[in-house]
């Protein structure tokens, strides 16, 4: 194997001092596994991969909350029902992803992986903006495959205790070149995204409880569903729900199954009496 010598001991390049970043050290030492950096033939376009599609998130009285829908299309096909979009990056950390399937998930695997590996080596964990550079370089990486059809466009949240008092909750979002951009309130990536980003500005509040920022999540993710064919809302029979996180001072938190069925289960009752959804607050 490269990187170690025919006894199994580590190579050189393991102990010469250089970037605390993972991806780095993989560009210098082997670019081959760097999956997210390659190029297709000159001339050849990706189609007919899978994409997933609605992600969104919003800050609420205990921190961020991080939602996404469980579609993934091929075309006009449905190519997968359960897909999990939202995974957590560290204790305080989630990314959520909109996008190219196989690629999203190899860069989700590595941001985890370069966030643990930027702890291990400076003893310290990242600041929340220094995360967010870290992954807006990493998508930046994937530009040439991005022109190619191949974009990856990820959601960043997460619980910042440095920042003040009432902004701990903080997201960012991302373009396909690797611009990041701070986003205040709420936001939400993919192709529902203009439907969800307007339910949202309708419902959402400052200091909102979990479980009011949970339903306006699955509101708005239901209103992107009704508009955008990409995006799944709640299937009922299969049992298949959105998933909802946060991100507190206690770190992440994956809502159990039994609180995300009843909350969707409700807000579908809701909406036979209410078909466009609830009236915003004034």
């Amino acid at each position: 194997m490269a990187g170690s010598d025919h006894e199994g001991r580590l190579g050189q390049e393991f102990f010469t001092p250089g970037s605390s970043s993972f991806t780095e050290f993989l560009a210098a030492h082997r670019p081959d596994l760097l999956g997210t950096r390659r190029i297709l033939p000159d001339g050849v376009r990706a189609e007919g991969a899978p994409h997933g599609t609605t992600v969104l998130a919003l800050t609420y009285g205990d921190g961020v909350l991080i939602a996404g829908d469980r579609r993934a299309t091929m075309g006009n096909l449905i190519a997968q029902r359960d897909l999990e979009k939202v995974h957590p990056a560290d204790d305080h950390t989630a990314v959520a992803f909109a996008g190219s399937v196989g690629l999203a998930l190899d860069l989700v695997k590595l941001y985890q992986v370069e966030l643990t590996h930027f702890e291990k080596v400076e003893g310290v964990p990242m600041t929340f903006a220094a995360k967010a550079t870290r992954l807006a370089t990493m998508i930046r990486g994937n530009l040439g495959q991005a022109m190619q059809g191949l974009a990856v466009v990820p959601l960043l949240a997460g619980y910042d205790p440095a920042a003040p008092e009432g902004r701990q909750g903080r997201i960012f979002g991302f373009d396909v070149a690797g611009g990041r951009y701070e986003k205040f309130g709420f936001h939400a990536e993919g192709s529902g995204s203009p439907y969800a980003r307007g339910a949202l500005k309708k419902l959402f509040r400052p200091g909102m409880s979990r479980r009011e920022a949970a339903l306006a999540a699955l509101q708005a993710l239901y209103d992107a569903a009704d508009d955008d064919s990409a995006t799944g809302g709640p299937d009922i029979t299969r049992r298949i729900y959105p998933i909802v996180s946060v991100i507190t001072e206690d770190g992440f938190e994956r809502l159990p199954e039994a609180e995300t069925e009843a909350l969707s289960r409700e807000m579908v009752e809701q909406r036979r009496s209410r078909p466009d959804g609830p009236n915003a607050a004034v």
